[in-house]
């Protein structure tokens, strides 16, 4: 059995009874990466063997899995936070298993853009996930022109270091649409700033930002 276990985001204590207990009798867990991982584990004294499987290593990782689990054995697929398969390489691991007939579930958990979209106040019942926008500023603005003419809510990932160039092209190309941008959520620091774009923009460039960033539209 391949199973997909959502691990915290953020506090390690949002992790369900049934993960750790996955965790605890897999005979393998795949991880993006194992030093991240081994702070969980080690943090609920799971001793189980790791190995790695990040996006440059999917191939040769993947077919060492999926080995395993034709075998018969139990390997348990974690990401460095959240839920595998979103923006990270588990899907491909997902997509393998199901290619080769091999049994597999998902042990449900935390996704950072869940949280950010409900605590943002904006509608839920229909919202377009655009994970992490472009890196430059060009293709950024085109793809933020894209989203804005969608009809719903948007939600994506930023960085810290891109965050206000971010904000800004919401700001340019989007007008001042309301926002809610949420960071470090579930940690001791965890804050969520609603308003215009223009005003949020100003209070991130007051206070340095830090941390994972969540932008609702």
């Amino acid at each position: 059995m391949l199973y997909i276990v959502a691990t915290p985001i953020g506090n390690l204590k949002d992790i369900s009874l049934r993960a750790l207990e996955v965790l605890k009798s897999a005979d393998l867990v795949a991880c993006e990466d194992t030093r991240h991982s081994k702070i969980l584990l080690t943090h609920y004294g799971i001793k189980r063997p790791t190995v790695s499987y990040y996006q440059h290593n999917r191939v040769t990782k993947g077919e060492y899995i999926l080995g395993l689990l034709k075998q018969g054995k139990d390997v348990a697929l974690v990401s460095d936070a959240g839920m595998p398969g979103i923006l990270d390489p588990g899907y491909h691991l997902v997509n393998l298993a199901i290619k080769n007939n091999i049994e597999l579930t998902v042990i449900p958990g935390p996704a950072a853009f869940v949280n950010a979209l409900v605590l943002s106040g904006k509608p839920a019942h229909e919202f377009f996930f655009a994970g992490f926008l472009p890196s430059k500023k060009i293709s950024r603005r085109n793809k933020l022109q894209e989203l804005s003419a969608l009809g719903c809510t948007v939600v994506f990932y930023e960085s810290c270091h891109r965050i206000l160039a971010a904000l800004e092209d919401v700001q340019e190309v989007c007008g001042d649409r309301q926002v809610a941008v949420a960071r470090e959520l579930t940690k001791k620091f965890e804050e969520v700033r609603r308003g215009p774009a223009e005003e949020v923009l100003l209070y991130f460039k007051k206070e340095k930002p830090r941390g994972e960033f969540v932008v609702v539209l």
